[in-house]
C-alpha cells in the first residue's frame, strides 16, 4: 500500500509542482496494474504504467496498455489500445503522446474519434481536450448519418458539431455528391458552407457550380453569394446570387442572371429572375431580354416585365374561373343553407365478355404526353414597354402573349411591326411565324402600312382589318379589307417621280417584291385619283391617323439591352 502511494506521490509531484490549477492534476485509476518509476543518465525520472492502465486529468479518462511519464516535459505517451473518454467525444487510437499542461493530444495508427453521431476517421489526429477541437493533417474520413466526407486536412469542433474540411474534399451522401476544396459542415444541421470552388451533384441529376455560399445536405435549399450556376435537365440558371429551395421549387436568381431553357430554345437575361421548378414558370424583371434560338435569325425580346409558364395550367385556370363563375350564377343570393354539390362518379363499366363467356380486358386508351416535357406547351407574356427584334422583323408594343403552341406573337396597345421599309401599326397585331420566321400578320381595327420612300415620302395603306402574308422574312403581299384607303407614289424605271396614287376601296390587295411596294389591285366600290407629282406635296397627302415611329424601332439587339 505505502508502495502504491509513493508512486502516486511522484506522479503528482511531476506533473502539479508549484501549480495551483487542479484541473491538470493527473490521476491513477484503480485497477493499473503495474507501476515502475526509470532514471535517465541525464536524471530524468520516468514513471511506467502497464496493464491494465487508466488515468483522470480533470474529467477526461485516459485508458491504453503501457504508459510512460515524463515529469519534467510533462509528457506522457501511451501505447496498445488507447481510449480517450471527454464528456461525449470518444477517442481509440495505437499511439498516444499528450502534453498534461496544455492538454493537447497527438494520436497516431487507427485513429478513430466519435460523439456518438459521427465518426472521425484517420492514421494521425490532433486533439485539444480544452476547446474539444479535433485536427487531422494526413488525410481523414467522416461519416456523418449516410454522408461520407473525405479530405486531406479536417478540424471537428465537437461543441458546435462544425467540421472544416480542406484540400480535395468530397461528400458522398445517399442524395447528394459534393467536390471542392475547403468547406464548412455541420454534422447535425448537414448544412455546408462553400468558401472556394465547389461541385455539387443531387440523385435527381442536378449540377450546381458555386464559389460561396450554403447548401442543406437535408433540406437540398441553398444561398449562393458568388457568380453560381445550376444546370437542371432542360433548365440552366446563372447569376450573382442565387437562392434555391426544393421544397417550394422557387430558384430566385440576383445580378447578371441568365436562365436557358435547352428545351425550349430560349434564354433569358435579367438583373432578377424567379423560376418554379415544379410548375415551369419563370418570371424576370429589372431589363429582362428574352431570345428565342435559331440558327441565323434569333428572336430578342425585351419589356419591363416577362413570365413564361405551362399553357395546360393557363387553360386549367382559366376553366376553373369559368366554372366558379358559373357555380355562383347558379347559386340563390338570399341563400342562407349551405349548398351541397354532388359530382357523380362515372360508373366502371362491367368488363367485356368473349363469345365463348370468359371476361377480356377493356381497351387501354393510349398514353396522354407529359405536359411537362411537351416543347409545345408554353407561353409567354411580356409586360410594358415591349421590344422585339430580328434581322427580318422589329416590333413593339406595351404589352405581349406567345404560344409555342401557335407560334404566335400577340401584340396590344399601341403596337407597331417594321419589316424592312414598312411600318404597320393597329389597335391589336398579331404575328405568326413559322420555324421561328415570320409567316403573317393579322392587324385587328386602324391597320395602317407606311412604307418610307424618301425622308418625309410614304406610301400608305389603312383599313378597318389587315391580313400581310411573308415569304423568307419578307413581306409578299397584303389584304386590306373595310374602308380601304391608300396613297402611293408612282415610279418609273429610273425611280423618278411621275404622280400620286389615291384611292379607297371596300378591299384591296398590295403586292410587293423584295419589300419594296409593286402593284395595288382595287376591288369593290372603288373611288380614285391619281395626282400629277407637282400638284400635291407629301404633307397634304398623309392618310387620317398616319404616324411614322421610326425612334421607336430597335435598330440592333444591342438596343434592347439599354
Amino acid at each position: 500500500m505505502k508502495r502504491h502511494l509513493f508512486f502516486v506521490f511522484l506522479l503528482l509531484i511531476g506533473f502539479c509542482a508549484g501549480a495551483q490549477d487542479t484541473t491538470k492534476v493527473v490521476h491513477i485509476l484503480e485497477g493499473t496494474q503495474r507501476q515502475r518509476v526509470e532514471t535517465l543518465p541525464d536524471g530524468t525520472q520516468l514513471q511506467i504504467l502497464a496493464g491494465t492502465v487508466g488515468v483522470r486529468q480533470d474529467r477526461t479518462l485516459f485508458y491504453c496498455d503501457s504508459l510512460v511519464v515524463n515529469s519534467q516535459t510533462k509528457i506522457m505517451e501511451a501505447f496498445g489500445n488507447i481510449r480517450i473518454i471527454d464528456d461525449t467525444t470518444r477517442i481509440n487510437a495505437e499511439y498516444l503522446r499528450y502534453h498534461t499542461d496544455t492538454r493537447f493530444a497527438v494520436l497516431q495508427r487507427n485513429v478513430r474519434l466519435t460523439d456518438g453521431r459521427n465518426r472521425v476517421t484517420t492514421n494521425e489526429l490532433e486533439y485539444d481536450v480544452a476547446t474539444k477541437i479535433a485536427t487531422y493533417k494526413t488525410g481523414g474520413r467522416v461519416q456523418a448519418g449516410k454522408s461520407v466526407i473525405t479530405s486531406e486536412e479536417g478540424t471537428y469542433y465537437s461543441d458546435t458539431k462544425d467540421i472544416f474540411f480542406k484540400r480535395n474534399v468530397e461528400m458522398k451522401d445517399p442524395s447528394t455528391y459534393l467536390k471542392t476544396d475547403s468547406i464548412f459542415y455541420n454534422t447535425e444541421t448537414k448544412l455546408a458552407r462553400m468558401i472556394t470552388d465547389t461541385y455539387i451533384r443531387d440523385s435527381s441529376g442536378r449540377v450546381i457550380r458555386t464559389r460561396e455560399g450554403s447548401y442543406s445536405v437535408a433540406t437540398r435549399s441553398a444561398t449562393f453569394t458568388q457568380r453560381t450556376s445550376i444546370e437542371d435537365k432542360c433548365l440552366r440558371v446563372v447569376g450573382d446570387q442565387i437562392a434555391s429551395d426544393d421544397a417550394t421549387g422557387i430558384v430566385q436568381i440576383e445580378g447578371r442572371a441568365v436562365l436557358i431553357d435547352s428545351c425550349q430554345g430560349v434564354n433569358i437575361l435579367a438583373d432578377r429572375i424567379f423560376a418554379n421548378k415544379k410548375t415551369g414558370a419563370y418570371l424576370a424583371t429589372k431589363k429582362p431580354l428574352m431570345i428565342i434560338r435559331q440558327d441565323k435569325d434569333s428572336i430578342f425580346v425585351a419589356a419591363d416585365t416577362l413570365f413564361s409558364a405551362r399553357l395546360t395550367d393557363l387553360v386549367r385556370s382559366a376553366e376553373i374561373r369559368r366554372q366558379d363563375s358559373l357555380v355562383a350564377s347558379a347559386l340563390p343570393l338570399d341563400s342562407t343553407k349551405k349548398d351541397t354539390v354532388v359530382i357523380a362518379k362515372t360508373p366502371v363499366p362491367p368488363p367485356l365478355k368473349a363469345k365463348n363467356g370468359s371476361k377480356t380486358k377493356p381497351p387501354v386508351a393510349p398514353k396522354a404526353p407529359d405536359p411537362a416535357r411537351d416543347s409545345a406547351n408554353r407561353y409567354f407574356e411580356a409586360y410594358r414597354n415591349v421590344r422585339i427584334y430580328s434581322d427580318s422583323l422589329q416590333a413593339v408594343g406595351d404589352s405581349m402573349f406567345y404560344s409555342f403552341r401557335d407560334s404566335v406573337f400577340r401584340l396590344f396597345q399601341d403596337p407597331v411591326v417594321w419589316n424592312k421599309k414598312n411600318q404597320v401599326t393597329g389597335d391589336t397585331i398579331y404575328l405568326f411565324t413559322k420555324n421561328k420566321k415570320a409567316d403573317r400578320i393579322r392587324v385587328f381595327n386602324n391597320s395602317f402600312v407606311a412604307s418610307e420612300v424618301q425622308p418625309g415620302i410614304y406610301n400608305q395603306m389603312k383599313s378597318t382589318r389587315l391580313d400581310g402574308y411573308f415569304r423568307d422574312g419578307t413581306i409578299d403581299s397584303l389584304r386590306c379589307k373595310g374602308f380601304a384607303e391608300t396613297v402611293y407614289f408612282l415610279q418609273d424605271n429610273d425611280s423618278a417621280f411621275t404622280g400620286i396614287n389615291q384611292t379607297s376601296a371596300d378591299l384591296m390587295d398590295v403586292f410587293f417584291v423584295k419589300g419594296d411596294l409593286q402593284r395595288v389591285v382595287y376591288r369593290s366600290n372603288v373611288e380614285g385619283t391619281v395626282w400629277p407629282i407637282r400638284q400635291k406635296s407629301p404633307s397634304e397627302l398623309l392618310l387620317k391617323g398616319f404616324g411614322w415611329y421610326d425612334k421607336r424601332r430597335p435598330k440592333s439587339k444591342y438596343d434592347l439591352f439599354q
